[in-house]
């Protein structure tokens, strides 16, 4: 059962909003072009200075290509089941594992063979990243390093660091990883009797 007050619900798409908006990297300006609604109702929307309206969230929905259900993150009756929606981004596929604003996200990500290994393209943005190969074999570029993980590896980086992914041999590449804002890490207990820089070929 859902314990949560209308307020609740309401406060919280305000963040939602924003986490969508910056993980698709459109800015206040543009998605007010997009969408017909003023940049200052947008920005007072995210803050939480302004009340959610069908209005307001029909047109962000059709932006963001979600379900209005889960801009105001309404619960799910009778079915338990995840309603996973992949997104197609550097010609990689995100699945997104969390749903909650906020704090670290969770994505599946694969990586499609190719005839031809990619050049890496390094790229900074803020945060932390933690990864863990599933399949195949990735390459990991992070600033001076250029690392080969095979599956069951994992590494962590500040995505502050210019960084790329990508395969190591034109193979097909399953990860996953937890994706955090600047100072959020996830600890791992590593294992004291395993060599270190295993995964560095």
């Amino acid at each position: 059962m859902d314990h949560r007050t209308d307020d609740d619900v309401l406060g919280a798409v305000g963040p939602r909003l924003r986490v969508l908006r910056r993980d698709r990297g459109i800015t206040l300006a543009a998605l007010a072009s997009m969408t017909g609604v003023s940049e200052s109702s947008l920005s007072r929307l995210e803050s939480g200075q302004r009340r959610p309206s069908l209005e307001l969230l029909l047109p962000l929905a059709r932006i963001y290509d979600v379900p209005l259900d889960d801009l105001v993150g309404a619960p799910r009756t009778g079915d338990p089941r995840i309603h996973l929606k992949p997104i197609s981004r550097f010609g990689m596929t995100f699945v997104p594992l969390s749903r909650r604003p906020g704090g670290v996200h969770a994505f599946k990500m694969i990586i499609p063979a190719r005839p031809k290994p990619l050049e890496p393209t390094p790229q900074t943005h803020e945060g932390f990243e933690w990864l863990y190969v599933l399949g195949g074999r990735l390459r990991l570029v992070t600033g001076e390093r250029d690392l080969t993980l095979p599956p069951g590896e994992a590494a962590e980086f500040d995505t502050a660091l210019p960084h790329w992914l990508g395969s190591a041999d034109g193979g097909a590449v399953e990860l996953l990883i937890l994706f955090g804002l600047q100072g959020v890490r996830a600890h791992v207990r590593g294992d004291p009797d395993r060599p270190s820089g295993s995964g560095n070929r």
